[in-house]
C-alpha cells in the first residue's frame, strides 16, 4: 500500500543524505584540518549527527578515505561481464579494470593524489588489502570465461587475476615511491600504462 511504502523510501532518502554529508564533512574537514588533526565527532557534527550515528554507516574516518570499494568491485563484476565472450581473459580483466575505475575518479583517485601523506598510506593500506580481498572473487569471475576444457583452468584464472591487480598494486606502490623521493606525481594513476607493461610481459620472447 503506498501509505505503507513511502515512509520507507523517506527512511531510505535519509540514510542517503546523511551518508553523503558525512562524506562530504569528512573530506572538507581533512582538506582544512588536515586527516589527524580532524575526529569522528568533529565529522559528526558537520553532519549534524551524533558520534553513535556516525558508527552506523563507517567504521571509523579511515573508512571516509575509500568509501566504495564494496562499489567498486561491483563496479569490476559488471564491466567484465560486459566484454565480449572471445576477448582474452588477461585483456578482458584489464579492461574491465579500467572501465570500472573511470567512475570512481573523482573519489578514489583524487584521495589518492592527496598531498597528505598520512592520508596517501592509509589510502594505499586500504587499496591493498581490499584488492587482496577481491582476488577470489575476481579468481571465480575468469575462471568462468574459460573454455571448459582449459588446463589447470583453477591456476591460470588465478594468475590472471592476480597479476592483474598485482599491476594495480604496483602502480599504487610507485605513487608513493615517487612522492617520497620528491618526484612530481600529481595526475592520474598509470593503470593503462601499467597493464600495457603486463602485457608486454606476458608476450615476451625469449631469443
Amino acid at each position: 500500500m503506498p501509505s505503507e511504502i513511502a515512509p520507507v523510501g523517506l527512511r531510505e532518502r535519509k540514510k542517503e543524505e546523511t551518508r553523503r554529508l558525512l562524506l562530504e564533512g569528512g573530506a572538507r574537514l581533512f582538506k582544512e584540518r588536515g586527516f589527524e588533526a580532524t575526529t569522528v565527532a568533529d565529522i559528526a557534527a558537520y553532519a549534524n549527527v551524533s558520534v553513535r550515528t556516525f558508527f552506523r554507516y563507517f567504521d571509523s574516518k579511515e573508512a571516509l578515505l575509500l568509501p566504495d570499494g564494496v562499489e567498486l568491485f561491483a563496479y569490476v563484476e559488471h564491466a567484465l561481464a560486459e566484454r565480449p565472450p572471445d576477448e582474452e581473459p588477461l585483456d578482458a580483466v584489464c579492461n574491465a579494470l579500467l572501465a570500472a575505475a573511470k567512475p570512481f575518479s573523482a573519489s578514489t583517485l583524487t584521495a589518492l593524489g592527496h598531498p597528505l601523506e598520512d592520508i596517501q598510506n592509509v589510502v594505499t593500506a586500504r587499496l591493498v588489502q581490499a584488492f587482496s580481498d577481491f582476488e577470489e572473487r575476481l579468481t571465480t569471475l575468469v575462471q568462468r570465461r574459460l573454455p571448459p576444457d582449459t588446463p589447470d583452468a583453477d591456476l591460470k584464472a588465478a594468475v590472471i587475476a592476480c597479476a592483474a591487480l598485482s599491476a594495480v598494486r604496483a602502480v599504487l606502490r610507485t605513487r608513493r615511491a615517487r612522492r617520497a623521493s620528491g618526484i612530481d606525481d600529481t595526475g592520474p594513476a598509470p593503470l593503462p600504462r601499467a597493464f600495457d607493461i603486463l602485457r608486454e610481459l606476458g608476450t615476451t620472447q625469449r631469443p
